[in-house]
């Protein structure tokens, strides 16, 4: 298995300076994993409340998988921690072997959470020890990158998922504290326009141009950008509870024709962590106020889509939003604030939480750039086979952990997808 051809370049990138940075990153990444996973008792990690979520121990044994299965099996002769976990923590590399059902991850009673934690030691102790040897080539070194950019998305996937869980629970738990809410309103929306521009989109490609990107990202090419303005910031709370009691929920004629089968099939009528008078929420902090000035969030395609309808304006394109983003600092409200939720903003000029807060939905199915190559090998179904029936979402959220995204960065979801931290940006056509 490879994740890329290797090239002269890559030769480079097992010099002392990479391995120890390497290391260093390899700790830290993995420590995040099991402080966010320490509120969480043996009970609830192993609960999945629905197919799409799964149990925080699956998340914690399937990351750790990662690199037993991708860095350490390399090695001739080497002898896994237990052969049978290999079936069940395998998610969805159909060319290294079968994998036990994704809807089926909460039947798992065994192996418990302690046993988990104990290969998650164990792996860790093996990994240390290759990366301290300097024995690992540059093509593994490439992987161990991307098993630890890996596990940062599955660093969001856990809290989200534990959210979801907590939620189905009628005791609604909280998994930690909050400080009050803040009942601000938002900073005044204002349109910010550009002109029609040939403009480049995408990431140079990765491994072999310093940072890391994923294969989705690349190449980089020229997209033609019609004239266009984005709204300042993401929708709020206050704004989408107008869009309620304006009968959002009941107007058939904002809704694409499977979103509004939805709405109808599944009684949606707020956005699935309200209560039912839109006047609190559900967080990780259990019930709270909902806080007017925040970034609506937890939104599924079609709602923002029907959202962006009757405010009459769209969604943006992926590209007008790259765009607009790829001059900006990557700073925002991330994971790192402790927070987990979307903060309210801040006036000031120029466009606010481009990063950060919630995900953001654009109008772009997620399809291949052009020239699109997957990574060679069992790493390229990492991306490429889900390029079918979803969206693309831009920015990172208030549980993405720090540093793991960038303006090129192409999250994506189905349409009904609901659980994640996803809001939207408005867009509209210049005149």
């Amino acid at each position: 298995m490879a994740t890329h051809a290797s090239s002269p370049a890559d030769a480079t990138d097992s010099r002392p300076e990479r391995l120890a940075a390497l290391a260093d990153r390899f700790d830290t990444v993995r420590a995040h994993s099991a402080r966010l996973a320490a509120p969480i008792t043996a009970e609830d990690a192993m609960v999945q409340s629905m197919e799409d979520a799964s149990p925080t121990k699956w998340h914690l044994a399937h990351t750790t998988w990662f690199f037993e299965r991708f860095v350490l099996a390399e090695d001739a002769g080497y002898r896994p921690v237990n052969a049978a976990w290999d079936y069940l923590f395998n998610s969805y590399y159909q060319s290294v072997g079968p994998m036990h059902a994704r809807p089926r991850r909460g039947l798992l009673s065994r192996p418990s959470l302690a046993e988990v934690l104990d290969y998650r030691a164990e792996i860790e102790a093996r990994m240390r020890a290759r990366l301290h040897a300097g024995t690992l080539d540059a093509h593994r070194l490439d992987v161990v990158e991307l098993g630890l950019q890996h596990e940062q998305q599955h660093q969001e996937l856990l809290v989200t998922d534990i959210k979801h869980a907590f939620w189905c629970n009628p005791l609604a738990p909280a998994y930690h504290a909050l400080p009050a809410p803040d009942v601000r309103e938002a900073a005044p929306l204002r349109w910010l326009a550009r002109e029609e521009s040939i403009c480049e989109i995408g990431h140079p490609g990765w491994p072999g141009t310093g940072a890391f990107a994923y294969d989705n990202e690349s190449p980089r090419h020229r997209v033609l950008v019609p004239a266009h303005a984005l709204a300042s910031r993401p929708v709020s709370n206050a704004e989408f509870q107008a869009f309620i009691a304006d009968g959002g929920y009941r107007t058939p004629g904002l809704w694409l024709s499977a979103g509004w089968a939805r709405v109808q099939a599944d009684g949606w009528a707020r956005p699935v962590y309200w209560n039912d008078d839109a006047t609190r929420e559900f967080t990780l902090a259990g019930w709270r106020v909902l806080e007017p000035g925040a970034p609506v969030c937890h939104l599924s395609y079609y709602e923002a889509d029907a959202y962006a309808r009757w405010a009459g304006a769209r969604l943006p394109t992926e590209f007008e939003w790259e765009q607009a983003a790829s001059g900006l600092s990557v700073d925002g409200h991330f994971a790192d604030a402790g927070r987990l939720h979307p903060a309210t903003s801040t006036a000031g000029a120029g466009l606010q939480q481009m990063f950060g807060d919630v995900w953001e939905w654009t109008s772009s199915a997620y399809t291949a750039y052009p020239g699109y190559r997957p990574w060679p090998g069992a790493l390229g179904e990492y991306n490429g086979k889900f390029m079918d029936a979803q969206w693309v979402l831009r920015g990172g959220s208030c549980a993405t952990p720090p540093g793991h995204v960038r303006a090129s960065y192409r999250n994506f979801f189905p349409s009904d997808a609901r659980w994640q931290f996803a809001g939207l940006r408005l867009a509209k056509d210049s005149a």
